[in-house]
C-alpha cells in the first residue's frame, strides 16, 4: 500500500512553524533583557534626578544595575584620587575585600584592569586573570576569589575620573551586549560625578562668597570704627578680633612699634588667655632678632608653618609653650614706615593660603591707619595743652603788665593836662607842642592798653555779657555824635539811615556801641577830606543788621582778611595814621560773643563797608566762670579702663551742670556708686578685673544701688543683653556728644535746658572763627 505524501505546501508550514517556535523564544529571550534595560535605565535616569540631594545613591543604582543586567558576581565604581583609586560604590563585595582595598588601594599602573583601562582609555577585559601575567594584584584576587574581569573608564570632558568595573568567579568572559551595558553604565556614573562636582563647585563658590561677603562686612565695620573713633585700644581691639575670626585662625595679636627701643609692645590681643598677654607684654621683641621684625624689615608677611620645626626667638617660644603650632606676622607699614605688626596663629600645624595672608594684610592697613590718627591725635593734645598753657601765661603776662603801667600813665596823662591848663606858669610854642604829643601818646598808649585786656579777656573766655534792652537809634545817634567833632574838622559828611521797623533790641548796649564807635573811627580817621561817611542799621530776619561806609581808598583784597588780625591796620591811609591794629580784632571776636559775624566789602579807589550782625534777642548767656559748688551738683559716674575715653566722655558733659567722677575699672566703679548714690552712670564693658555685665549685675542686686540709671557705653553691640540685665539705656561706640546727653537726659540726670545753652555757646564760637 502506497504511503499517501504530504502536500508540498504543509511541509513548508510545518518548517516554518518550527523556526517560529526557535524564534520565538530568541525574541522572548530579547524582549526580557530590553526589557530589564530599559527598567534599569529609568532607575538610573530617575536617581540622576536627585542626584544632587543624594549622589551615593545614585552610584549604588548604577553597580546594582549593572551586575544585574551584566550577570557577574560583583560590581564596583572607583574614582581616580592624586595616583590611586578610592572606592565610591559597590555590590557584591564581602566586607574583608572592602576593609583590605581600602588600607591597600590599586595605583592608577598596569597592574589593575582599572588602572589599564584609565591609561588606554578605553573598555577591557580579562578571561582569567590567574592566566594574565601582566595582572599584579593577586592578593585583591585571593580575597575576592574573581576570575574574569572587565572595566570601563569614566570620561567627564575627554578626562577619566574612575572606572567601573565588574567579576565573575569563574572563567566566563563578558559578550558584546555586556559591553555595550557596561560603556552606558560607565557613561551614567560620570554624569553623576560631573552632577557631584558641579554641585559641590557650586557649595564652595557659595560658601565662598558668603565668607566675602562677612570679610567686606568685617572690612567696612573696621573702617568706620577707624574713621570715627580716636580710642586706639578700643579701634584695635576690633581689628584683631575681625582679623582673627574671619582668617580662619584661633588667636592674634596686634603690636606698635616703639622707634626708640627698636623693639615692638603688644597693644591688643584676641583669644589669648591672660598668662600669656601678660608674658608677651614682658618680653622685648626686638626689631632684629625676631621673626615679626623680620617681617616689618623686609615689608612682607612672613609666615611658619610649623613652629616645631623652626628656630624660636622669644616671641615665638612663648607661643610655642602655651600651644601654637602656626603663626603669619604682618607688618603694618605707613609710606615705608614701621607703625607695628599683626600676628594671627593657630593651634595647628599647616601653611596660610594666599586669600588669608592677603585679607590679614587688609588688616594690617586699616591698623596702620588707626595707630596713626591716634599718634596725630596724641600729638593734637599735647600741642593743644602746651598753646593752652602759653595763651594762659600770655593773658596773664598782658594783664599784669597792663595794669602796671596804668599807674604811670595816669601820671603823664595828668601831668601834661596839668601843663597844659597853665597851671604853673605859661608855655612857649615848643613846650605846647610836644606836651600834647606827650599828652596823645599817653592816652594812644592807654587805648592799646585798654584793647588788649578786653582782647585777652575774649581769648580766656572771661568777658561777661550784660545784655538790656535799648535804643538801637539812640546807640547809632551817641555814634555819630562822638565823631562828629572830628568829621567836622575834615569837611566829612556824616549820614544815618534807620529801619523805622527797629525800635529796641535786646543785646549788651556798651558792647554794640564799642564796635560801632571803633567802625565809626576807622571810617573818619582813613577818609580824604570833603568825602561822606554812611551808617545804616536794617532788619534782615531775626538780626540786626549795621553798615559803616566810607568812600576813601579802599583795602587791597590780599588785606580784607589780614585786616582782622591783631596788630595790622592793612595799607590804606598814610602810615602815620595812628592805631592800636587791635580794634577791628577786637570788634570780631565782641560780635562773635554777641551771637553775630563781621564782614568787609572794599574795592580799590572805591571806598569800604565795613557790616555787622547782632541778634535782636540776646542769646541765653552762661553765668561767670566762678568755682561752682560742687557738692551741690549731680553725680555722673564714668567707668572705663581707657584713658582717652574718660577725657572724651567729660568733655561731653563739660558744661552741663554735673560734676563727673571717674573709675578706671569695676571695683574702683562699684566703691563710687556706693559711696555717691550717682545720679546715672556711664559703663563700658570691656575692663579688666570685674567687666561691665558684673558690675551691672551688682549694682542691680545691691538694694541701695539698685534705683541707679546706669547706661551702657561700648564697642560691643549686645544691646539686648544689656537691657535683659537692667541697663538703662545703651548705646555702641563711637557715641555722639548728643547721643550720650539724650541718653542722660531721659534717665534724669540732666536738664534739657543745659544742652541747649552749651549749644548757644558753641554756635557762637562757631561763627566766631567763620
Amino acid at each position: 500500500m502506497r504511503q499517501r505524501s504530504l502536500p508540498k505546501e504543509a511541509t513548508i508550514s510545518d518548517r516554518g512553524r518550527q523556526v517560529s517556535e526557535e524564534d520565538f523564544q530568541s525574541l522572548q529571550r530579547d524582549y526580557t533583557d530590553a526589557t530589564e534595560q530599559f527598567a534599569a535605565m529609568n532607575e538610573v535616569l530617575t536617581a540622576l534626578g536627585r542626584s544632587s540631594s543624594d549622589p551615593d545613591a545614585v552610584l549604588d543604582t548604577v553597580v546594582e544595575s549593572a551586575r544585574r543586567l551584566c550577570r557577574c558576581a560583583a560590581a564596583a565604581i572607583y574614582l581616580i584620587d592624586d595616583d590611586h583609586f578610592v572606592l565610591s560604590s559597590s555590590v557584591g563585595l564581602s566586607n574583608e575585600f572592602v576593609s583590605y582595598i581600602d588600607a591597600h588601594p590599586m595605583k592608577v599602573d598596569r597592574r589593575t584592569l582599572v588602572g589599564r583601562v584609565t591609561q588606554d582609555r578605553r573598555m577591557n577585559q580579562v578571561a582569567d586573570v590567574l592566566e594574565d601575567p601582566e595582572y599584579g594584584r593577586q592578593d585583591l584576587q585571593e580575597i575576592g576569589r574573581y576570575r574574569t574581569l572587565v572595566s570601563a573608564p569614566m570620561l567627564l570632558d575627554d578626562e577619566v575620573v574612575g572606572a567601573l568595573s565588574l567579576f565573575r568567579t569563574e572563567v566566563d568572559p563578558f559578550d558584546d551586549r555586556a559591553f555595550a551595558l557596561l560603556g552606558a553604565f560607565a557613561a551614567q556614573a560620570a554624569i553623576v560625578v560631573r552632577n557631584v562636582h558641579l554641585v559641590r563647585e557650586l557649595e564652595e563658590r557659595g560658601v565662598e562668597l558668603a565668607r566675602r561677603v562677612d570679610q567686606l562686612e568685617a572690612l567696612s565695620e573696621v573702617g568706620a570704627v577707624v574713621s570715627s573713633s580716636l580710642v586706639l585700644d578700643e579701634v584695635l581691639s576690633n581689628i584683631i578680633m575681625n582679623a582673627v575670626r574671619f582668617s580662619g585662625c584661633d588667636g592674634g595679636s596686634i603690636m606698635e612699634y616703639v622707634e626708640e627701643e627698636r623693639g615692638f609692645s603688644v597693644r591688643s590681643a584676641y583669644a589669648s588667655s591672660a598668662e600669656l598677654l601678660r608674658k608677651l607684654r614682658g618680653i622685648r621683641i626686638e626689631l632684629e632678632t625676631t621673626l615679626v621684625g623680620r617681617a616689618a624689615l623686609e615689608g612682607h608677611p612672613i609666615a611658619v608653618e610649623d613652629l616645631d620645626e623652626v628656630e624660636l626667638d622669644p616671641h615665638l617660644k612663648l607661643l610655642h609653650d602655651d600651644g601654637w603650632r602656626s603663626v603669619l606676622a604682618v607688618p603694618v607699614l605707613r609710606g615705608g614706615r614701621i607703625i607695628g605688626a599683626l600676628v594671627v596663629r593657630r593651634k595647628r600645624p599647616g601653611p596660610f593660603s594666599d586669600e588669608t595672608i592677603e585679607f590679614v594684610e587688609t588688616f594690617a592697613s586699616q591698623s596702620a591707619l588707626a595707630v596713626w590718627n591716634a599718634r596725630l591725635f596724641r600729638e593734637l593734645e599735647t600741642k593743644t595743652a602746651e598753646l593752652e598753657v602759653v595763651s594762659q601765661h600770655k593773658s596773664e603776662f598782658l594783664a599784669s603788665m597792663s595794669h602796671e603801667l596804668r599807674t604811670p600813665l595816669n601820671a603823664v596823662i595828668g601831668f601834661s593836662e596839668v601843663l597844659l591848663e597853665r597851671m604853673f606858669g605859661e608855655l612857649n610854642d615848643r613846650q605846647d607842642e610836644y606836651l600834647r604829643d606827650i599828652l596823645g601818646s599817653g592816652r594812644h598808649l592807654l587805648n592799646l592798653l585798654n584793647d588788649i585786656l578786653d582782647l585777652s579777656k575774649v581769648e580766656a573766655g572771661q568777658m561777661e555779657l550784660a545784655p538790656s534792652t535799648f535804643s538801637i537809634r539812640s546807640v547809632m545817634e551817641y555814634g555819630i555824635s562822638m565823631v562828629r567833632e572830628r568829621a567836622a574838622l575834615h569837611g566829612l559828611t556824616l549820614t544815618l539811615e534807620v529801619d523805622p521797623t527797629i525800635d529796641e533790641i535786646d543785646s549788651d548796649e556798651l558792647r554794640v556801641k564799642q564796635v560801632l564807635l571803633n567802625l565809626l573811627s576807622n571810617a573818619v580817621k582813613f577818609t580824604p577830606d570833603g568825602g561822606h561817611v554812611a551808617v545804616a542799621a536794617r532788619r534782615v530776619d531775626d538780626e540786626l543788621v549795621v553798615t559803616v561806609t566810607d568812600d576813601g581808598a579802599g583795602i587791597p583784597p590780599d588785606d580784607q582778611e589780614r585786616i582782622f588780625e591783631s596788630f595790622q591796620q592793612g595799607r590804606r591811609g598814610a602810615q602815620h595814621e595812628e592805631g592800636t591794629g587791635l580794634g577791628l580784632t577786637l570788634c570780631r571776636r565782641i560780635v562773635a560773643l554777641l551771637g553775630g559775624r563781621m564782614w568787609l566789602e572794599s574795592e580799590l579807589g572805591a571806598g569800604s563797608t565795613f557790616g555787622f550782625t547782632v541778634p535782636l534777642v540776646a542769646p541765653a548767656v552762661e553765668a561767670p566762670s566762678a568755682p561752682a559748688d560742687q557738692g551741690h551738683l549731680p553725680v555722673v559716674v564714668v567707668i572705663d579702663d581707657d584713658r582717652a575715653s574718660l577725657d572724651l566722655m567729660t568733655a561731653y558733659l563739660d558744661g552741663l551742670g554735673v560734676q563727673v567722677v571717674h573709675a578706671r575699672d569695676g571695683e574702683e566703679g562699684l566703691d563710687l556708686i556706693r559711696a555717691l548714690g550717682p545720679a546715672a552712670v556711664v559703663l563700658d564693658i570691656r575692663m579688666p578685673g570685674l567687666d561691665g555685665w558684673q558690675v551691672l549685675t551688682q549694682v542691680r542686686e545691691d538694694e541701695a544701688t539698685r534705683a541707679v540709671p546706669v547706661i551702657i557705653v561700648s564697642i560691643l553691640d549686645e544691646k539686648s543683653r544689656g537691657m535683659t540685665l537692667g541697663a538703662a539705656d545703651y548705646l555702641v561706640k563711637p557715641v555722639g556728644r548728643e547721643e550720650l546727653v539724650g541718653a542722660l537726659r531721659r534717665v534724669g540726670a540732666v536738664h534739657s535746658g543745659s544742652l541747649s545753652a552749651r549749644n548757644g555757646r558753641r554756635s557762637a564760637e562757631s561763627r566766631e572763627t567763620d
